[in-house]
């Protein structure tokens, strides 16, 4: 049987993510160009705008090439919050998308952030693009990498948010109106050997972020209101309070798990 934590598996992870560990793969000579964007879009058309270069958008594969002079540790991984902006080189454009968008590539001197545009064909179907649309950073941006966790670090603090969640969700008898949160959250406390990172990361990393990725997909539906109105204000606010931990430990677990070093 299909379960939450199943089915938020099958689901892509964030788009900066892959984005991340691919061009970092490739920046490290572990993966061929040739595989990168189609690796990073899935079934996805990925497009870009404003690349160096360029005078319109261009598709994803297109455009790396203006990456290929970057080091792996140049390319990484942002995932800022309201009240949460670790990552982010200082306040700007840049900053500011990053923040409403939640999620961000920091590729030297340059950022890029995906933005879902949905399309409606003249049959009626409808479909989605990504354009990934490219922002020219500070010069005098800080390393604000250095202040980040690194995997070990995050896992254990993983470990230690979801104990707590569980707890807390326990107490507020999350099963009465989210029955399948519950379940979903037990799942996550068995190690999932799948991954979505391309060779050279380490089994650390690709752990962590195996079990991060499907849990930002259980917290996504957990952050959306209950059904048939089981749930009221007082209570949303209680759950959004007993989340909160483990959605920050979440994301800081996927951003140590993308910008990990990569070994051959």
């Amino acid at each position: 049987m299909s379960t939450p934590a199943t089915g938020a598996a099958t689901l892509a992870p964030r788009r900066s993510s892959r984005f991340v560990a691919w061009v970092r793969a490739w920046r490290a000579g572990l993966v061929p160009f040739d595989e990168v964007a189609d690796a990073i879009a899935g079934d996805e058309e990925h497009l870009v705008a404003d690349a160096p270069g360029t005078w319109t958008d261009v598709p994803l594969g297109e455009a790396l090439p203006v990456l290929a002079k970057l080091s792996p540790d140049e390319i990484r991984l942002v995932l800022p919050a309201p009240g949460d902006p670790r990552g982010l080189p200082g306040p700007g454009d840049f900053a500011g998308a990053a923040l409403d968008v939640g999620e961000a590539v920091v590729a030297g001197s340059l950022g890029l952030i995906p933005q879902v545009r949905t399309h409606t064909s003249g049959s009626g179907d409808t479909f989605e693009t990504v354009l990934w649309r490219v922002y020219p950073l500070p010069a005098d941006a800080p390393a604000a990498s250095l202040v980040l966790p690194g995997a070990a670090e995050a896992e254990a603090e993983l470990a230690a948010a979801l104990a707590e969640t569980t707890a807390a969700l326990t107490r507020l008898d999350v099963a009465q109106w989210r029955p399948e949160l519950a379940g979903a959250l037990e799942a996550l406390r068995r190690p999932d050997g799948t991954t979505d990172l391309p060779p050279g990361f380490d089994p650390r990393a690709r752990r962590l972020f195996a079990r991060a990725a499907v849990l930002d997909r259980v917290l996504a539906l957990a952050g959306h209101a209950a059904p048939g109105g089981a749930i009221n204000n007082y209570e949303a606010q209680q759950r959004d309070a007993a989340l909160r931990p483990l959605t920050t430990a979440c994301r800081q677990a996927l951003v140590a798990a993308c910008n990990a070093p990569l070994r051959p």
